[in-house]
């Protein structure tokens, strides 16, 4: 056993833990309490599990749900960026590189060159298996806000064009999972809960 490698994994580990305290702007389901970046994680990673049928192509699920788990790691240092910010835009930014190669660093070098490769994809979302993994992160939201009665689309005036657009990603992963999650943006547009 190498014994400095379990020391970085036990300092990566403790790390990791603040993940727990990053806010996002979305709701729990039927809730009025934010959810944080682990909450958000966790579910991406059951999502991937029970869904993985419906990707487009096949898929790696191993490697999904390790995408979905670290894929906000960087939020630690470079803070949830709410993905219909008008200032900011929802996209792989110099803050969130610094931050991958500090949190990552913490790993022994070959756990540290993997993790940062799993970011780095699912950034990019051109495999099979990012593309599926990007579907469940724009899925999960759209849920919550469809439970909450608009949510966080009624709190910052998002309307329809801006969230079909976003949540379009679904169709890359998954066409049955987009013709579901197209269906409910209509139906949310029919019910009041997202303006058009």
């Amino acid at each position: 056993m190498n014994t400095q490698d379990l020391l970085d994994q036990i300092a990566f580990i403790k790390e990791i833990d603040k993940v727990k305290y990053i806010q996002r702007k979305t709701k729990l389901f039927n809730s009025d309490r934010c959810e944080n970046d682990a909450e958000h994680s966790w579910h991406l990673a059951l999502m991937a599990i029970v869904l993985a049928e419906h990707s487009n192509e096949p898929i790696d699920v191993l490697k999904v749900v390790k995408m979905v788990l670290i894929h906000d790691i960087v939020e630690i240092d470079a803070g949830d960026v709410f993905i219909y910010d008008t200032v900011k835009n929802h996209s792989n930014t110099d803050e969130e590189r610094l931050a991958a190669n500090r949190i990552f660093g913490l790993l022994p070098e070959k756990q540290k060159e993997e993790f940062i490769a799993i970011w780095e994809e699912f950034e990019a979302g051109e495999t099979n298996e990012a593309k599926f993994a990007k579907s469940m992160d724009r899925l999960e939201p759209l849920l919550q806000n469809t439970s909450n009665n608009g949510g966080t689309w009624k709190e910052f005036g998002v309307k329809y064009d801006k969230v079909y657009e976003k949540k379009s990603v679904i169709k890359e992963g998954s066409k049955s999972i987009w013709n579901y999650a197209e269906g409910l943006i209509n139906e949310s547009v029919e019910k009041g809960i997202l303006e058009k």
